[in-house]
């Protein structure tokens, strides 16, 4: 018993890990395609978007922060992104150049988020509320009306596959390789002294501001991915989309196992916790439960999934 606590010390997302087995198994019994590659295929377009929003909220909240603009900024980046390939003609040149206008418009709310935050300490909960709203209005401003489409090309690359594996797999594999090389980065150990305990890492003589604003700046750069996504699954613009993202992203980042405190967890285990909010989804509606009671339903085995996490975590 002594072994196994200490190997589950600070692994919080093993329990994520089991959940997400668990989950996998009973939809697979109530979906016997599951393991077919459309269908596999299928389920990791859909869980994506708040896989990739999840890995970015949870650098903010190792720093002790928090992110609740994320949502909004999906929605941005992606009338931004369709806007500009609208305006430039559609052709492959246009989709770069409308990739990378919603690339830089994530990291300018990464970094508008960090500066009223970490240099002029608004209080993070409440400001990045505010900043929700703002973003959610400029993309009302640049496109009042959802339904502005993207060129074939963009939407079929996404859907497709880049030298025969399918281009989600791609980026989910990208999302990987991102948190693997950010885990060996100095920023992130930096990070999480930040928010462990800031007044201390201040007084070692860590640049406690800058880090807070690259925490946010990765929030806003995995929050442009999701967008460009989401941009791809539904081939459209839309100002209002996103909107569940911000609470969707933290439950999956506390079912990962870091601790809304700070300075404790990982984006893997967000990750995971990400999936495990995709599978419940998935189990529900296969289960056929019925309209009314699917939300209940949610509710009750997420909040079961962040009990296990809990106990192991306070054992």
């Amino acid at each position: 018993m002594s072994a196994l606590r200490d190997s589950l010390r600070g692994r919080v997302w093993l329990v994520t890990l089991a959940a997400l087995v668990t989950l996998f198994l009973v939809n697979l019994a109530l979906q016997p395609n599951l393991l077919t590659p459309n269908v596999l295929k299928s389920n990791l377009t859909v869980f994506l978007p708040l896989v990739l929003v999840a890995i970015g909220q949870t650098y903010v909240i190792l720093g002790g922060d928090i992110d609740l603009s994320v949502g909004s900024i999906v929605a941005l980046v992606n009338v931004v992104t369709v806007s500009v390939i609208a305006m430039t003609g559609g052709e492959t040149g246009g989709i770069l150049l409308g990739i990378a206008a919603g690339i830089l418009t994530g990291l300018a709310c990464g970094l508008f988020n960090g500066v009223l935050i970490a240099i002029l300490r608004f209080q993070p909960i409440v400001t990045t509320f505010a900043t929700g709203i703002i973003f959610g209005g400029l993309a009302l401003r640049v496109l009042p009306t959802a339904g502005l489409p993207v060129p074939a090309g963009y939407w079929r690359t996404y859907a497709g596959n880049v030298l025969g594996i399918p281009t989600v797999l791609w980026i989910f594999v990208f999302a990987l390789l991102a948190i693997a090389f950010i885990a060996r980065r100095p920023f992130l150990t930096h990070l999480m002294a930040t928010g462990g305990l800031r007044t201390a890492a201040f007084q070692t003589g860590l640049r406690v501001g800058p880090i807070r604003i690259g925490a946010y700046m990765l929030s806003g750069l995995f929050s442009a991915f999701a967008a460009l996504c989401l941009t791809g699954e539904t081939a459209s613009g839309d100002p209002l989309m996103g909107r569940l993202l911000a609470l969707s992203s933290i439950s999956a980042v506390v079912l990962g196992g870091t601790a809304l405190a700070g300075g404790r967890g990982s984006a893997f285990g967000s990750l995971l916790g990400a999936l495990v909010i995709g599978m419940i989804s998935n189990v529900i509606f296969f289960a056929a439960i019925p309209f009314e009671y699917q939300t209940l339903t949610t509710g009750l085995i997420t909040l079961l999934a962040l009990a296990g996490g809990v106990l192991v975590s306070r054992r």
